[in-house]
């Protein structure tokens, strides 16, 4: 082709695009429509966001300081301060943390978040999308399941988010996570349900059944919601797992609801009760009782009048599934139980004269009448309101808590030196002022498997770390 024919060419190709542009703007002529750009997840985000709040909590922080370590001494002297001295050298500062939350009732102003959020909170602010601000009471908290209820009181109803349901969730499902760590404004990712029923270990916890997802989740949007393509609230998100990258987990809503619960009428979560003790199967074990199945958890003790007993189980029992879920070690099977409420018609599968048999067992609270002796199995210790006979007798400094009567012979606290006339003020995070206080402790911490002990005697105080027999 000659070199005029080709300029011929693009002088006809620029001409043909310009009249086109032409044509196109003459009158009478429309453009073609815009692609419609409020798709399913800004409706959701503008929906839902009126809903979720920024967290601001301020807590101390009490960083011991021991005079001999200061000075270059050997660290030894660190550790046997920390255990048998009061910390009589320390500084406090002040922290601040943030995060998210979401309003699940706009009526009485209840607002979930999780826990690690407000842990150790002194005060915790509530902003909301609008600038107003609130100074939040804590209803209760379950580091369990790492999720808090808080308490905000507006003459205004609140915004509330629609709840979902995170039984019938799908892998590859789109989801939003939807934060607000700085105030007034929110943060939106987006992505899909990657895996369910997720198990992750932190902080010494393992928490179990978690939504995955690749939707980015930081500690600025932990305690938001996490929401399915119509804008429901499906998991509260959760950065408590600090390895993860491009990875974000999720508690699901219908395992936060059971939770959510019990925190709005008792402070606390209840797990429910069965009157029974199980340990693991080994092959020893089951060759010795002539257990044919591998797998379950063996029943060792029934208490009587227990709903256990009621509903007919026994020791030897092996309990393989508790409801639709699989029992594979004494671990699961605890983890299991909590995801009941007390009060719960729980389905027992239990293998016995080589088959398989299903008994409906009616859950209950452990009966605080139990304490005691529970006291005494799992920390080897029974105890009582301190006299004033006792206060002269063991020369007691302390104002409050409970004091050591009777230790068990063997048990670990009698081993390492402790003596009747010991005062227990502290069992982990619960203060210990009478014999209410230190029997809720026993009850709330018995599946734990040990427990942090504050113990005086005199003017001193040491912690002690032991784990629990029950």
């Amino acid at each position: 082709m000659s070199h005029s024919n080709i300029c011929y060419s693009k002088l006809l190709a620029v001409t043909s695009v310009a009249l086109l542009g032409l044509i196109t703007f003459l009158p009478g002529k429309t453009r073609p429509a815009d692609f419609p750009r409020e798709s399913a997840v800004v409706k959701a985000v503008k929906n839902v966001s009126p809903a979720v709040v920024n967290i601001s909590s301020e807590y101390e922080v009490i960083k011991r300081s021991n005079p001999f370590f200061d000075f270059g001494l050997d660290p030894f002297f660190e550790s046997f301060f920390k255990d048998f001295f009061e910390p009589d050298y320390q500084r406090r500062y002040k922290r601040n943390s943030l995060g998210s939350g979401v309003i699940i009732d706009g009526n009485r102003g209840y607002i979930l978040t999780n826990e690690h959020v407000i842990a150790r909170s002194a005060k915790i602010t509530v902003a909301l999308r609008d600038e107003r601000e609130f100074e939040a009471e804590l209803v209760g908290a379950a580091p369990d399941f790492d999720l808090a209820v808080l308490r905000i009181h507006s003459k205004q109803p609140l915004p509330a988010i629609p709840m979902g349901n995170s039984d019938d969730l799908m892998i590859g499902e789109t989801v939003i996570a939807i934060g607000n760590p700085f105030g007034f404004s929110n943060t939106v990712t987006t992505g899909v349900i990657s895996a369910l029923n997720r198990s992750i270990q932190a902080e010494n916890r393992t928490y179990r059944e978690f939504i995955q997802t690749d939707a980015s989740i930081n500690p600025g949007n932990s305690g938001g919601p996490l929401l399915n393509i119509n804008g429901k609230l499906i998991g509260i998100n959760t950065a408590i797992y600090s390895k993860a990258q491009g990875i974000g987990f999720a508690i699901p809503i219908n395992k936060a609801k059971r939770v959510v619960d019990d925190l709005i009428k008792y402070g606390e979560v209840h797990i429910p009760w069965l009157g029974l003790s199980v340990q693991d199967l080994d092959p020893r074990l089951s060759q010795y009782l002539d257990i044919r199945e591998s797998k379950g958890v063996l029943i060792s003790d029934v208490i009587e009048q227990s709903p256990a007993q009621k509903a007919g189980l026994r020791p030897g029992d092996v309990i393989t599934a508790l409801g639709k879920r699989r029992v594979s070690s004494k671990e699961t099977y605890h983890a299991i139980i909590k995801d009941f409420a007390a009060g719960d018609v729980i389905p027992v599968a239990v293998w016995r004269d080589n088959r398989t048999h299903t008994v409906e067992v009616r859950s209950r609270t452990f009966p605080e009448d139990l304490a005691d002796d529970l006291a005494y199995k799992s920390l080897g210790v029974r105890v009582q309101e301190i006299s004033v006979a006792a206060r002269l007798r063991f020369r007691i400094a302390a104002k409050h808590g409970v004091m050591v009567a009777e230790l068990r012979p063997g048990c670990y606290l009698g081993r390492i030196g402790a003596r009747p006339g010991d005062v227990i003020r502290k069992i982990n995070e619960l203060v210990v002022k009478t014999l209410d206080d230190f029997k809720r402790a026993v009850i709330k911490y018995r599946q734990k498997g040990s427990a942090v002990l504050l113990i005086q005697r005199g003017n001193q105080q040491y912690y002690v770390t032991i784990k629990t027999e029950a």
